[in-house]
């Protein structure tokens, strides 16, 4: 009889134990996911990740970033030509005016050859640029050779969003931290830094 009840607590014990285990990750989950920052967490400043591979040449994509918009660009060759024809016309080409993290890197003002990171903000008025890439004479410059205008008063940048002289907007379009692991981009960190 003891030892039939010795059997008897061992496989209750077991099954207790199974049982118990098997609530182990259904309770564990909220709190793991408490790890992940919040979504006021990622407003106030979260790096952001994104895969720009599949991204086209010429082609502009926005992310959110800071509450902010970020625009992405991937450069084509002929719009990277390009900067030199514009340089006479821009107020601050070489970005002396502002604090600019990468400055000289890449004509891109990028920690790539190949894409811009902008943040989408008129330096203006905060209005957002809109992105004209086209080689076309445009209404507010016949001359247009690709890049952002601002239709809330008139502010022009370049396709790597440098500031046209005689406009509105006092400085460069401003580039925020980030940086490219491959095709991976994290805009909010710089070599490990937010």
């Amino acid at each position: 009889m003891q030892e039939k009840n010795k059997t008897r607590r061992k496989v209750l014990i077991g099954l207790t134990s199974a049982v118990g285990l098997s609530g182990v990750p259904f309770a564990a989950t909220p709190f793991i996911a408490a790890w992940n920052p919040s979504a006021k967490a990622k407003a106030v400043g979260a790096p952001v990740t994104i895969d720009v591979s599949k991204m086209m040449y010429g082609q502009q994509i926005q992310v959110a970033w800071r509450k902010q918009p970020v625009f992405i660009i991937r450069h084509t060759e002929d719009s990277l030509k390009n900067l030199q024809t514009v340089l006479p016309k821009l107020s601050d080409p070489n970005s002396d005016n502002i604090e600019e993290p990468y400055k000289n890197i890449s004509p891109t003002r990028s920690t790539s050859n190949e894409y811009s990171v902008l943040t989408g903000v008129c330096t203006h008025l905060g209005c957002s640029p809109k992105y004209y890439p086209e080689v076309e004479p445009k209404s507010w410059d016949s001359n247009w050779v690709g890049g952002f205008f601002c239709p809330c008063h008139g502010s022009m940048f370049d396709i790597v969003g440098r500031v046209y002289k005689g406009v509105p907007a006092p400085t460069n379009l401003v580039v925020p931290p980030h940086k490219f692991e491959g095709s991976i981009l994290t805009i909010g960190e710089d070599g490990g830094t937010a």
